[in-house]
């Protein structure tokens, strides 16, 4: 072989080496750079999935605290309901209250069973107001309130301390705070 040859050889030779280095030099970064990378996929992943459950975490919250307040407010328009139309039925019972009232008010002539009769009927419904959670209010000597009380008549009395009730004409009825009849009264000593 001549020199030329020789020389061709081994610049060959060498340029096969360099390039069998570069290759071996990449195979053994490449799995460090697949590794790099898998590794970032990996927590670019765990961050998204890490985002995406945060967002459930406050979805389901929200969802719970509507719900929540959904109960809440179903439950108390549910016993605004039943105290309305307890109400409106009790209204419709109210005048055969006051005559049983008056009644057990004017019995002082009246025969014993009748008396007795009168009182037992007075009892059973006092009875079954009371099931209904229906209240009577007002008595004499009460402070005079004008949004439970209707004053319909007035008078200047040395029995009876400043705006307070002297007369109770017809008693008033409520199922919790809701007022079913006003109380009628006459007030002392108003202005």
């Amino acid at each position: 072989m001549s020199e030329e040859t020789k020389k061709d050889t081994c610049e060959q030779q060498e340029e096969v080496q360099e390039e069998v280095k570069e290759e071996q030099t990449e195979k053994e970064t490449k799995p460090e750079k697949k590794k790099k990378e898998k590794k970032d996929k990996k927590d670019i992943k765990i961050k998204e999935l890490e985002e995406a459950l945060e967002k459930e975490k406050e979805s389901r919250l929200r969802l719970m605290a509507e719900y929540d307040n959904y109960r809440k407010r179903t439950s108390a328009e549910k016993l605004s309901i039943y105290n309305d139309a307890t109400a409106k039925a009790i209204e419709e019972i109210l005048p055969m209250a006051d005559s049983i009232t008056l009644a057990l008010q004017n019995m002082q002539d009246a025969p014993e069973e009748f008396k007795k009769g009168i009182e037992l009927v007075g009892n059973q419904l006092k009875a079954s107001l009371d099931k209904l959670k229906v209240e009577a209010f007002c008595e004499v000597g009460d402070d005079f309130d004008p949004n439970i009380h209707n004053a319909v008549a007035k008078i200047e009395s040395e029995d009876f301390e400043e705006n307070k009730i002297s007369a109770v004409f017809q008693k008033g009825y409520k199922i919790g705070d809701k007022i079913i009849r006003h109380a009628m009264v006459q007030v002392a000593n108003c202005d």
